[in-house]
C-alpha cells in the first residue's frame, strides 16, 4: 500500500537512553548504539508535527491532515540499514482506528495540540501538549547556539557537527512497526535528502510519562535531558507498507554481528548482514512483551 503526504512544522526531540534499560527489539532488528563515557548509548525521538495532504495511491482526491506525536528508537535491520523502530503513534481520535485498520501501525487516541512556528513571524516561544494517560507539555524557541554548542544540550554521545546529527536522525528511508499480532511491517520511505532545520532550545514537562510511552519500565533510571532539537518547516514524503517474513531461528554459537556498536555519527557498518544470536531469557527480553 502507498500513501503520500506532507508534514510541517515538525519538532525533533531527541534522547540518547543507556542501552541497558532498553527491551530487545523484535528480530531481526538490533539497536544502533553507541559508546560514550564507559556506557553504551541507543537513541530515541519524539516527533510532533502537522501531518497535512494524507492521500492513497489508488484514491489521490481524498486527503486529511491531523496532528501527530510519534516515538521511535534508532535500530539497524537485517541488512545494516540505519532504520527506525516506531514504538507508539498518537493521534486524534477520530483518525486512530482508521490509521490502525489501513496500515496496521501502533496507532492510538489522544489530545494534541500543536502550534504553527512557520506561520508565526517570531522566534517563539511556542508551546506544543499531548494527553494521553497524562499530559506531557513542550516550550521551544529558535536558539542558533545548539549548532555552535556541538549539536548536544544533554547527556549522551556526540554525532559530529550539527549537518551529521541531523543526518543521523532524519536521514532513515526504512521503518518498523509491529502488528497487533507481533507481526513485524516494513515502510519505505521517499523523502528529500536534505530539508531546512531551525535549531531549537527546548524545555519538556511530564518527562515522567515518557517511559510508558516508549514501553520502558517506569523506574531503574532518571530520564536525561534533551541531546538536541530542531524543527523542520516543511518534509514532503512518501511510503509503501509490507510484512517481513517471520524470523527464522538462529542456531546457537553463530558468531554476533557487531553492526549494532558504533563509534562515531552515521557510520553503520553495512558488512553485518547476519542475524543477531538469540541470548536465554533476561530481563530485557521480558520487558519486550510491555508495549
Amino acid at each position: 500500500m502507498k500513501l503520500a503526504m506532507t508534514v510541517r512544522d515538525c519538532l525533533y526531540l531527541n534522547w540518547a537512553l543507556p542501552a541497558e534499560v532498553l527491551p530487545e527489539p523484535p528480530a531481526p532488528l538490533r539497536y544502533q548504539v553507541h559508546s560514550s563515557e564507559g556506557r553504551d548509548w541507543v537513541f530515541a525521538s519524539a516527533l510532533l508535527f502537522h501531518q497535512d495532504a494524507v492521500r492513497l495511491a489508488a484514491l489521490p482526491l481524498i486527503r486529511v491532515g491531523y496532528p501527530q506525536f510519534n516515538l521511535r528508537f534508532y535500530v539497524l535491520d537485517r541488512e545494516g540499514t540505519p532504520s527506525v523502530l516506531f514504538r507508539r503513534m498518537l493521534m486524534p481520535g477520530w483518525v486512530a482506528p482508521g490509521v490502525r485498520l489501513v496500515s496496521h501501525q501502533p496507532a492510538f487516541g489522544a489530545r494534541l495540540d500543536f502550534p504553527r512556528p512557520t506561520v508565526d513571524a517570531g522566534d517563539g516561544p511556542w508551546r506544543w501538549r499531548v494527553e494521553h494517560g497524562g499530559r506531557l507539555e513542550v516550550r521551544a524557541w529558535r536558539d542558533m547556539s545548539a549548532v555552535s554548542a556541538g549539536a548536544g544540550i544533554g547527556e549522551g554521545p556526540r554525532l559530529g557537527s550539527w549537518d551529521d546529527t541531523v543526518r543521523y536522525f532524519q536521514v532513515r528511508l526504512r521503518g518498523y512497526a509491529q502488528n497487533s499480532d507481533g507481526r513485524l511491517r516494513r515502510i519505505d520511505v521517499r523523502k528529500p535528502s536534505s530539508v531546512a532545520t531551525w535549531p531549537l532550545r527546548a524545555e519538556v514537562s511530564g518527562e515522567q510519562h515518557l517511559p510508558g510511552l516508549f514501553c520502558l519500565p517506569s523506574d531503574g533510571f532518571d530520564w536525561p535531558a534533551l541531546h538536541s532539537a530542531w524543527l523542520c518547516p516543511e518534509i514532503p514524503f512518501a511510503f509503501e507498507l509490507g510484512l517481513v517474513p517471520k524470523e527464522v531461528a538462529v542456531t546457537r554459537g553463530m558468531p554476533q554481528p557487531a553492526a549494532g556498536r558504533v563509534a562515531g555519527a552515521w557510520r553503520a557498518n553495512g558488512a553485518n548482514a547476519a542475524l543477531r544470536e538469540r541470548e536465554e531469557t533476561s530481563p530485557r527480553e521480558a520487558r519486550r512483551a510491555s508495549c
